[in-house]
């Protein structure tokens, strides 16, 4: 059995096999991916900080998804470019343990997002007359506020609960470390944990998804009986957010069969899954909303032609 007193026990994950010269692609690939990352989330949080027409809850509440969105890459992907150029592909187990947090409140804190854009989507489309003494600036820093306080504090009592078990096995086949996997390495199955990640799905990922559902469900109806012209500018403005809320819900779905089925499904799969998790959204998600969001779109060449005028003057 492992002592906690003790953090300096190793975790050895398994899933990538010796070095080989091929990791030096899938390292390139991945410094590509997350580089990307990085640029196009502070891009687009620094488009919104600076343009005062983008100071609008809407706005507000992306600069959060993007800063998000930065904590979820971070988490996982210099871990994995570390253990692709590595022969042993080791952390310790306090370093696990921190990234399991973070991995967490990533995705947590992603779904309590969507849903209180969803509310922000719902407010301006079916009262908009009513949006500006609803969404007042003190609303909109409590719902900012409690879509990250409200994951922070709730992640860290199944992570204490996870942390107190001792551990049989140290290896795993996973690509970094999550709740799941220290459960699965420890000598005892907690019915407590297991509870407790059972209100934590129910919490943070399906009582969203009811959120969005049935936001956008009045959203529909609402629009179904306007003009043309508003169910456009609807369609402009919910599109984005629809997009990637599929997209991270799809994610965990297959990532919840994975889980149930692993020994049935290949290793690629999980793979693939991951990406979907930690990769494709802080990517796409700033590249999605700068496309589709014509506000954003407008600001984004304002910006790029002042840039321009600046270098030529210099």
């Amino acid at each position: 059995m492992m002592n906690h007193s003790s953090l300096d026990t190793t975790m050895t994950f398994t899933s990538y096999g010796s070095f080989r010269l091929i990791n030096y692609f899938f390292f390139t690939l991945t410094l590509l991916v997350y580089l990307l990352s990085i640029f196009s989330n502070v891009f687009l949080m620094l488009v919104i900080y600076f343009e005062a027409s983008l100071h609008k809850p809407m706005y507000i509440f992306l600069f959060n998804l993007a800063v998000n969105g930065l904590i979820g890459s971070s988490t996982v992907w210099p871990k994995v470019m570390e253990n692709l150029l590595s022969d042993t592909q080791k952390s310790s187990f306090l370093a696990c343990v921190v990234q399991v947090f973070w991995c967490h409140f990533y995705i947590a804190t992603a779904y309590t997002t969507f849903s209180v854009m969803a509310y922000d989507r719902y407010v301006s489309i079916c009262k908009p007359l009513q949006y500006h003494s609803i969404m007042t600036p003190g609303k909109v820093k409590t719902l900012l506020t409690a879509a990250s306080v409200v994951p922070l504090s709730s992640i860290s009592v199944p992570l204490y609960l996870i942390y107190r078990l001792p551990l049989c096995k140290y290896a795993t086949q996973n690509l970094f470390c999550d709740v799941m996997t220290l459960h699965n390495l420890s000598c005892v199955k907690s019915a407590l944990v297991n509870l407790y990640s059972l209100c934590m799905v129910t919490s943070f990922v399906i009582f969203p998804c009811i959120i969005v559902l049935l936001s956008y469900a009045v959203i529909l109806n609402v629009s179904l009986k306007a003009s043309k012209d508003a169910q456009k500018k609807a369609l402009s403005t919910c599109s984005p957010h629809l997009i990637t809320f599929v997209n991270f819900g799809v994610a965990t779905l297959f990532f919840a069969i994975y889980n149930r089925y692993s020994s049935f499904l290949p290793r690629e799969v999980y793979v693939l899954i991951t990406a979907d998790w930690f990769a494709f959204p802080p990517l796409l998600n700033p590249i999605i909303y700068g496309i589709r969001t014509q506000e954003i779109r407008k600001c984004v060449v304002k910006t790029v032609r002042k840039k321009e005028r600046f270098f030529r003057n210099y």
